[in-house]
Formats: C-alpha cells, sequence, structure tokens
C-alpha cells in the first residue's frame, strides 16, 4: 500500500534520540529541517555528536518569528507535551503536528506489528521480533524500545517485517499509521502527570487500532475489563489473550497444566509447556500469548514460533536475573517503572524478597503494590523523590519493614547486609528514573555494576 508522503518543510522539536533520527531521515529523503530544542542546549557539543545535521538552521529556548513562515508540519519527539505553550502556539498557527512514528511510516514499507500497552511492551515486541527473525529474512525491531523507527524505515522494503513499540506518547502524534496487527497487552495508570486523566491515557493507546481495517487483526487481553469491552467494539478480527481460562479462537496460559494452548474453532492445541520458556510469571505468559498471536498473523508457522519461544531469553532490566551472591539471587527489574509492572516482578520471585522501590513522581498510587508485600517482602529500601509518599502509604496498610537509602548502592548494600541464603534482591522501584538517573537503563545498570562487584 502506497503511503501517504508528507510535507516538504519540516520544524522537528526535541532533540533526544527520536528527534536526531528524524531529522537525519529527512535529510536522507531531501527534505528542509529546522531544529529545535525547548530548553537550553550546547550546540557545539550537539553538532559534534551529530555532524550530519551541522549548517541546518537550530534554535533553542525560543524560535525566531521569521523560522514559523513556511513550516507546514512539526515532528514532535515523544517526549514533548501536547499542551505545553510552544506546541499551543504551532496549532494556532496552523502548523500540523506529527511525531516520530508517523514520519518513519511515511516513509516505510513492509508489514507491521505493532504493540502497546502499559506493561509488557519491550517484552513482546523482543519476543514478537525474535519470533519474526527466526523465520523471516528482513526484519526490523524498532520503536519505543530503543531503535527509533526513523533509523530503519528508510531501507525497509515491501517484504520487511516490522515490530514496533509504540507508547502513549507516540500513538498521540499518529495519523495515517496503519498496522497490519496490533497488541494492547493492559492499560492501567501510568503518565497522568502527561494525560492527566485515565480517559486520555485509554484513548491514546486504543487509538493504534484507529486506522485498521476488517482485514487486520487486533489482540487484546481478556482479563483487562477496558479492553474486553473495547474489543466489542472493533469491525478488525480481534483475538483475546488471558492468563485465567480459556478463550474462544485466541491464546490462554493455563495454570493447572503449566502450558500455554490455543483455542481455533473449539480445537485445543497445545502451543509450549511454560518449563520450556527462559522467562518466568503469568504476566510473561500474557506476552508469549499476544507475540504468538501476532506472528501467526504474519504467517510465521507454530512449528517455527514454538521453536522461537524455547531460545527466547529474558529483555534486559525486566525481572532480569543478574547473579547469585552468597546464595541470594538478584533481579533487576529497573523497567519496573508503575505500580502495576512493579506488582507483577513481586509475584514473580520465587523466594522472600528484599525490595528496592522509588524514584520520579508519575502521579501514580501505590495501595495495590504494597497490598502484595505481606508475606513476600521482607525489607523494602526506599530511594528517590516518591520514598516519602510510598513510605506513607506503607504505614496506611501495616507495612512497617522499609527503611530508606540516599543511593541505589546505598539501597544495594542494606538488602545484601539483610538478606539470607535463600532469598532474592529485587530492584523494581514502580517509578521512573529521572530524579536520579537520566533513564531506566542506566538505573538498572549501575544496579548490575554493584551487584557484581560486590
Amino acid at each position: 500500500m502506497e503511503r501517504k508522503k508528507m510535507k516538504d518543510k519540516y520544524l522537528v522539536v526535541g532533540l533526544g534520540k527520536s528527534g536526531v533520527a528524524a531529522a537525519k531521515l529527512l535529510l536522507a529523503e531531501g527534505k528542509d529541517v529546522v531544529l529545535f530544542n525547548s530548553s537550553d542546549m550546547d550546540a557545539d557539543d550537539f553538532l559534534k555528536k551529530n555532524p550530519q545535521l551541522k549548517g541546518l538552521p537550530f534554535y533553542t529556548e525560543e524560535l525566531p518569528k521569521e523560522q514559523y513562515e513556511d513550516i507546514k508540519e512539526a515532528v514532535l519527539s515523544p517526549g514533548v507535551p501536547l499542551d505545553i505553550p510552544f506546541v499551543e502556539d504551532l496549532k494556532n498557527r496552523g502548523i500540523h503536528l506529527s511525531g516520530e512514528v508517523e514520519l518513519a511510516y511515511s516513509f516505510s514499507h513492509g508489514t507491521i506489528a505493532a504493540i502497546t500497552g502499559t506493561n509488557g511492551k519491550t517484552t513482546t515486541t523482543a519476543l514478537t521480533g525474535h519470533i519474526l527473525k527466526d523465520y523471516y529474512d528482513d526484519v526490523r525491531v524498532v520503536g519505543n524500545i530503543g531503535i527509533p523507527f526513523t533509523d530503519e524505515a528508510a531501507t525497509t522494503k515491501d517484504d520487511t517485517r516490522i515490530a514496533i513499540e509504540v507508547s502513549s506518547f507516540q500513538l498521540e502524534t499518529i495519523d495515517t499509521f496503519h498496522p497490519h496487527a496490533a497488541a494492547i497487552l493492559n492499560i492501567t495508570p501510568d503518565h497522568l502527570n502527561r494525560h492527566h486523566t485515565m480517559e486520555n491515557y485509554i484513548a491514546a493507546k486504543e487509538s493504534i487500532v484507529k486506522n485498521q481495517t476488517p482485514s487486520d487483526v487486533t489482540v487484546l487481553n481478556y482479563e483487562d475489563d477496558v479492553l474486553r469491552e473495547f474489543g466489542k467494539t472493533l469491525k478488525t478480527h480481534v483475538v483475546y489473550f488471558s492468563s485465567k481460562r480459556k478463550v474462544e479462537n485466541g491464546l490462554y496460559y493455563d495454570e493447572s497444566r503449566k502450558a500455554i494452548f490455543i483455542d481455533r474453532d473449539g480445537l485445543e492445541e497445545k502451543v509450549i509447556d511454560v518449563s520450556d520458556l527462559q522467562i518466568i510469571g503469568a504476566h510473561n505468559y500474557e506476552n508469549v500469548c499476544a507475540a504468538v498471536a501476532l506472528s501467526l498473523s504474519l504467517d510465521v508457522p507454530m512449528d517455527s514460533i514454538r521453536k522461537s519461544l524455547t531460545s527466547f531469553k529474558a529483555v534486559e532490566h525486566r525481572i532480569e536475573f543478574v547473579c547469585e551472591k552468597n546464595g541470594v539471587k538478584y533481579y533487576d527489574d529497573s523497567k519496573g517503572t508503575n505500580p502495576d509492572a512493579a506488582i507483577k516482578a513481586v509475584l514473580s520471585m520465587p523466594a522472600p524478597t528484599l525490595l528496592i522501590g522509588g524514584g520520579f513522581d508519575k502521579g501514580s498510587t501505590y495501595d495495590e503494590w504494597v497490598e502484595t508485600f505481606p508475606g513476600r517482602v521482607k525489607k523494602l529500601v526506599l530511594i528517590g523523590v516518591t520514598k516519602d509518599k510510598i513510605a506513607a502509604c506503607c504505614d496506611k496498610h501495616g507495612f512497617k519493614d522499609y527503611e530508606f537509602a540516599d543511593t541505589l548502592q546505598e539501597a544495594v548494600d542494606k538488602c545484601a547486609a539483610e538478606a539470607s541464603s535463600g532469598d532474592c534482591v529485587l530492584l523494581s522501584p514502580a517509578c521512573a528514573s529521572w530524579d536520579m538517573f537520566p533513564n531506566y537503563e542506566i538505573r538498572g545498570d549501575e544496579f548490575k555494576e554493584h551487584v557484581r562487584k560486590m
């Protein structure tokens, strides 16, 4: 299908990884580009790191009035909110807003499987990409997983298969983006500091299907009340998955049989025993179900899917086993940046756990997370700006086994000092990293480095 081509002069707003990739794609396609970053940035340092962008108009903090005149398209990086004054001014001037995913889509070819959801996106995208790579020659795994779609779009072909992780921030700026298969894994409160209401957040997630047609596939979590009802409104081919019950013409994990199954017109077929997987936890079995459904929709045979499932390893920073020291197992779940993700990590631990939590406040509440602690969490060590807020929540629920640490290293040391052989130490903060670290990857890397040096 011919993709809609975008207009000729672009303002790239936000000069992080995705903004830089968008600018490079536009230059490669012969477009005029203006660069803008809302906060002050050292131009010499930026251009030293990105010499391909040298010579482009480059502005920070304020865009000169004359630069507005000919710009018809503004490409916003995912971290740029749509309701800040600068973006509102762009809209008032009649400048069309798009995002990095929309830009990449307009220059790409191939068949797309897109994955969103509050939790599990990265694992499901990585697993889907792993399955596709084992069967097809040209596969790209892109998006919020760490590789901008714009880095890969120009070299895709009609027979390319693309697995893309799409965040709610990225979905706010799609227009024509059209995945053949789309999965929404779950929707729980997150990023409310950005979206303000759950209704806005849900709408952003659900927009991943807005350009799908009856010939396309939508994969939804049956155990999510919002998604179960949403599926009833769609004209696409809806495939449900579940970790709690059998679903007709869908995929499900049967805990009693410790296996994942698929139902096709009432005929049950085992997909895999979960003991043959290298990832643990019911939430990961949901991710497997979604990845299988997506892969089948892209015509991967089940025998190839099974083989790929057995060789897939956990995504870095997502309940990643680090090592064992003095009989204590250490797990890095730095990507557990909201309470729902952190709940899944706690429930996945095979033994009593010393837990490190806290970080940047995204407006979350922590009651359900704390309610999982009794009988599972021996000690909670809190860091970051949310530590007092989480401590107050612990007090409310009668959980007193917590203390504070000023640094992540101090938190690791406190856990190691109190852990007994057979215990687990888990970094699963339930918060973003931005108060103490640039991103969750650096937070997880520091955790692993200190653990390994102990």
